[in-house]
């Protein structure tokens, strides 16, 4: 029973990556400014997610000494969506997407510091694949280039959703993920509601298939089943075994965008990757 429950556990963390990843893609697709692309979507997404709870008359209620975590959590989450959808306009899908997940590495370090869990000498030979990976990543060492900025942004992304996915692992068992999602979308929406009157009404709502899909698989469904995936997990192995995800944006990435990686990302991508497989062994045999 404890192996079954285990399984479908994996089976809903990637469940959960299907849709995250397609962000890849849509962030490619929406053709807005990156505050705007992501206003638009916390604005859509916090109204869904409302609805939502109170349909399943899921408690809004937060403890007062909770606060200050979630809406810390709500300013980390925007800072990695306005550097990842800037990544992924200065490269593409594939590098946009595996730069991010250099985070699953930050986290194994950074987790025995913030949460005071055991570290795991296992993490250092996955953080040397890792940065073996970023090596074949990156074209040249060049700040000037785009997709050298590209990682470079993309690392700084994975650095705050790394530190955002922390704050909420004692939370996620505490308070239900489509509520603590509620709180961090109606964040990201007032902090970039400045942004939304640079743009005419008519171009932003040209956009709004893209920023739908954006709102409704993005946000509210694939980042709501991560958040929830915390209770079964440790954050390292939710970080590690969602690595998976770059594996579906870029398929998702060829077949609507006809964004094809080159052979160098595709060594890059594999060596980064392959924690994941590690991983999975590893939190599989401990299950």
């Amino acid at each position: 029973m404890k192996n079954s429950n285990h399984l479908n556990h994996l089976i809903e963390l990637n469940l959960a990556m299907l849709f995250v990843s397609t962000s890849g893609a849509l962030g490619r697709y929406v053709n807005l400014s990156v505050p705007v692309t992501i206003g638009v979507r916390a604005v859509i997404a916090v109204v869904l997610l409302f609805l939502f709870c109170k349909w399943k008359k899921i408690s809004l209620r937060v403890s007062k000494k909770d606060v200050g975590a979630v809406l810390i959590s709500g300013v980390l989450l925007g800072l990695h969506w306005i550097t990842y959808f800037y990544a992924l306009r200065l490269s593409n899908v594939a590098i946009g997407m595996i730069s991010l997940f250099t985070y699953p590495i930050l986290t194994a370090f950074l987790e025995p510091l913030l949460l005071k869990t055991k570290f795991q000498k296992i993490h250092l030979v996955l953080a040397l694949l890792v940065l073996a990976g970023i090596y074949f990543l990156v074209p040249s060492f060049d700040i000037g280039n785009d997709y050298t900025l590209a990682v470079g942004v993309g690392t700084l992304s994975a650095l705050f959703y790394s530190l955002r996915n922390l704050l909420l692992k004692a939370k996620a068992a505490k308070y239900n993920g489509s509520m603590l999602m509620c709180y961090q979308l109606l964040v990201i929406s007032v902090l970039l509601s400045p942004f939304y009157v640079t743009m005419p009404l008519d171009v932003v709502l040209s956009e709004w298939k893209g920023l739908a899909a954006l709102a409704l698989l993005t946000t509210a469904i694939g980042h709501t089943l991560f958040l929830n995936s915390f209770k079964n997990f440790s954050i390292t192995t939710v970080s590690i075994l969602s690595s998976v995800q770059p594996i579906y944006g870029i398929i998702l990435g060829a077949i609507f965008l006809s964004e094809f990686p080159k052979m160098n990302t595709l060594i890059g991508g594999i060596l980064i990757l392959s924690s994941v497989v590690i991983e999975s062994i590893r939190s599989s045999k401990k299950a």
